[in-house]
């Protein structure tokens, strides 16, 4: 697994797909993942640092988990299948850990809400670098 860091958010307010770009921490290769726009815009708001009047969808999950006394201990990029990004993400609760499928802007919106790390499978990261 290679750790990644969000490095850009691209909103375009005439468009349903918004862009994410991931980078490699300890590395050059990039790319971008295709969101929709109300995941950029949790995402973005995160980052900015910009309130709400009242939880938005990913804050809430946040606030479950944390509710729950469990830990988004990190999210995996895990498979790319017919221009498709996959997600996982691993929770931990009282020692017991926890595997949970999520689409890749989910992942990475709950990631960046609760400073959680980012990972993608090196195949991932190789098919998407093939493609490009």
């Amino acid at each position: 697994m290679v750790r990644m860091e969000l490095v850009k958010i691209v909103i375009r307010e005439t468009s349903d797909h918004q862009l994410i770009f991931l980078k490699e921490v300890d590395g050059e290769r990039t790319f971008p993942i295709v969101i929709g726009f109300f995941e950029a815009a949790a995402i973005d708001r995160k980052v900015k640092s910009i309130p709400t009047a009242r939880p938005m969808t990913h804050d809430l999950i946040g606030s479950i988990l944390l509710s729950l006394e469990s830990k988004l201990e990190q999210v995996v990029v895990n498979k790319l299948e017919s221009n498709t990004f996959y997600a996982r993400l691993y929770l931990q609760k009282n020692g017991t850990k926890v595997e949970v499928d999520a689409r890749p802007s989910d992942a990475v919106a709950l990631a960046v809400q609760a400073d959680a790390p980012i990972f993608v499978d090196e195949d991932v990261l190789n098919e998407v670098m093939k493609s490009n």
